[in-house]
């Protein structure tokens, strides 16, 4: 029989799920005040078992797997409030009592998941649960589509000489910092859940905090390359005849070099100040070292994209500004500005509220919608845009006429050959009528061989 703080706890763990797996924190919380609760039980053993007389008779302190009860005389009540830590879901006056029996303590009344207001039925947990599990089957299949789509414009970008310019260069690493997050999230879910017989909380091994390393720089690349994409247009348009390798450079440093320097110094802080567990919690105050760079890209981004639409506008009304140039600027809106809101607003929202602050719309839009991320920036920046289908329409058909010319060319030295061939067997059949055995002479009766007949002395 399931034990009623034993639901309880699922529970906890179906209200906290995120990308990240924060649930490890309310975990480690709980296994915090068991260490306390044990200590005092230890204490408490020690001087139960001294000599002398017995000191106590009554109901030594317990702990139930969710809060510590102490200890107290038969016939005693104690009561408790509901663990601190769930006040952040839901802020519950209720509270939970045990009395002290000669069999020992009562069971909880009321039991944990209804005190504290948690629905904690069996079926609420399964549905919960299957709701979770169809969220993974949804990311999974999104970044499989991105993982595709991202090789494909990447390959498209790098085998046409023609897309070869500094705009792609940029987006070719965008696309590489959207693989590496598709492929990290697989990474950590195959070390961090591939056994379900691992408590993943209190694993603490070193593939497991590489997974996670690996998974928090990826996350700060994509972050920063977007910053990148935003950097540039913008420096398009405010100098128009600027050389674009002249910041290329800058661009690299930014989006690679930033996101390595703060993961590198995140690794030296958790090693030295905080090495427990995976190193997957949000609990933790060093966090604040990854999520600070992150915050800060996200908000930047956000003034970059409201900078560009002045500016566009701007130049777009503007008189002095021919027709050419309106529509060029008008082409390089479509792919990056339509890119900058649809994947840095949302951000900008959830960065104002706390974690466990609107939990599923997070895990939708960071996980489900997220997932997808890579397939829509490939389809914005390589298959819908112009240039790159002109390019493929122009090898294409260069490929075509290629391929009808081999095939002409081969028609061709088929005929000849066959021509040849029979010449070949004309010439055989004449020379084996020439052909008779030793001996025997041949008169060729020709009007040329009987002119040659004649003129010979």
């Amino acid at each position: 029989m399931v034990s009623d703080h034993s639901i309880f706890q699922a529970q906890i763990l179906c209200q906290v799920v995120q990308g990240t797996h924060p649930e490890c924190s309310i975990i480690m919380h709980f296994q915090e005040q068991e260490a306390e609760c044990q200590e005092i039980i230890r204490s408490e053993n020690q001087s139960t078992e001294a000599p002398g007389p017995p000191r106590w008779k009554g109901c030594l302190t317990e702990w139930d797997g969710v809060s510590c009860w102490e200890a107290a005389v038969i016939g005693q009540s104690r009561t408790m409030p509901c663990p601190e830590i769930l006040q952040m879901f839901k802020k519950s006056k209720g509270l939970i009592q045990r009395n002290c029996t000669e069999a020992g303590w009562s069971s909880p009344s009321p039991p944990y998941y209804k005190a504290c207001e948690l629905d904690g039925t069996n079926k609420d947990t399964e549905t919960k649960k299957g709701y979770f599990v169809t969220v993974k089957v949804l990311y999974t299949c999104g970044y499989s589509a991105s993982l595709a789509a991202l090789l494909l414009a990447i390959g498209i970008f790098s085998g046409f000489r023609k897309l070869h310019c500094t705009r792609n260069s940029i987006h070719i690493h965008f696309f590489t910092s959207f693989i590496l997050r598709g492929a990290a999230v697989f990474i950590k879910d195959s070390v961090l859940f591939a056994d379900e017989s691992i408590d993943h909380c209190t694993m603490s091994t070193v593939n497991c905090k590489t997974a996670i390393v690996f998974f928090q720089y990826s996350v700060l690349a994509n972050f920063y390359w977007l910053l990148v994409e935003g950097m540039y247009l913008q420096t398009l348009l405010l100098l128009t005849f600027t050389s674009d390798k002249r910041y290329f450079w800058w661009y690299i440093l930014i989006g690679w070099g930033v996101p390595l320097l703060t993961v590198s110094v995140w690794i030296i802080t958790r090693l030295q100040y905080d090495n427990k567990g995976c190193w997957d919690d949000y609990a933790s105050l060093y966090w604040w070292v990854i999520k600070g760079p992150i915050l800060f890209a996200i908000f930047v981004n956000f003034l970059i994209f409201l900078n560009v639409i002045r500016m566009l506008v701007q130049k777009i009304r503007s008189p002095d500004i021919g027709k050419n140039y309106k529509q060029q600027y008008m082409r390089l809106t479509k792919s990056t500005l339509l890119l900058i809101p649809l994947f840095g607003v949302h951000y900008v929202v959830f960065a104002l509220f706390p974690e466990h602050i609107g939990v599923e719309a997070r895990l939708y839009f960071e996980l489900v919608l997220g997932s997808y991320q890579g397939f829509l920036v490939a389809l914005l920046y390589c298959f819908l845009n112009g240039e790159v289908q002109a390019e493929i329409k122009r090898n294409w058909g260069k490929w075509q006429s290629s391929m009808e010319s081999n095939v002409f060319n081969l028609e061709s030295k088929e005929s000849e050959n066959l021509t040849l061939k029979g010449l070949s067997l004309g010439y055989c059949s004449f020379h084996r009528k020439m052909t008779r055995p030793e001996g025997t002479t041949v008169t060729i009766q020709s009007d040329l061989h009987a002119t040659q007949t004649r003129e010979l002395p």
